[in-house]
């Protein structure tokens, strides 16, 4: 044998060509791990935004069969999809499936900054009641009249009827303005 005879594993599979130094195992697992977890994210995808994603055919059609299999089919189709996955441009994928994710992010921000309001008012905050109709032009004496309604389900332990209207109020001015 000569220098230039190279064992199977020393073959970089995508390229196939030798490796000029042998890669970290663990660092290709980790490779291998993101791969798979892409290929998941995007068989989980709604079939609406999966049709923005830039795929392949081939990657298009893996990931549509994917989508009908249960349990260990699955995982066998997913190893194929991590398996494929280095031929498409994953940083394109990612990108869009980040910008198809910041809507939702954004919708959950805004539902936790309005159950912050409203925990406030019934707590009797009127600063914010003053900046609320300020800056969204909401109906003070509504705003009150819902906060002390909810104040008073909450010490008779009543259904919080008044919360929830008082929620839907805030999340409505929040929609307007």
């Amino acid at each position: 044998m000569t220098d230039n005879s190279y064992q199977l594993e020393d073959i970089n599979p995508h390229t196939g060509l030798p490796y000029s130094e042998r890669p970290n195992k663990t660092a290709l697992k980790r490779e291998m791990k993101i791969l798979h977890d892409l290929g998941r994210e995007l068989i989980e995808l709604p079939d609406s935004k999966f049709a923005t994603i830039p795929l392949s055919e081939r990657m298009y059609d893996a990931v549509f069969s994917g989508k009908k299999m249960k349990k260990s089919a699955l995982q066998r189709q997913l190893r194929y999809i991590s398996s494929i996955m280095p031929e498409e441009d994953v940083e394109a994928i990612q990108l869009q499936l980040r910008v198809l994710a910041q809507p939702i992010e954004k919708a959950n921000d805004e539902f936790h900054q309005i159950e912050g309001w409203r925990d406030q008012l019934i707590t009797g905050d009127e600063e914010l009641i003053n900046t609320l109709v300020n800056e969204i032009q909401a109906d003070r004496q509504k705003l009150r009249q819902l906060a002390r309604n909810a104040i008073k389900e909450q010490q008779l332990n009543k259904t919080p009827k008044s919360s929830r209207l008082l929620f839907k109020y805030l999340k409505e001015l929040k929609e307007v303005s």
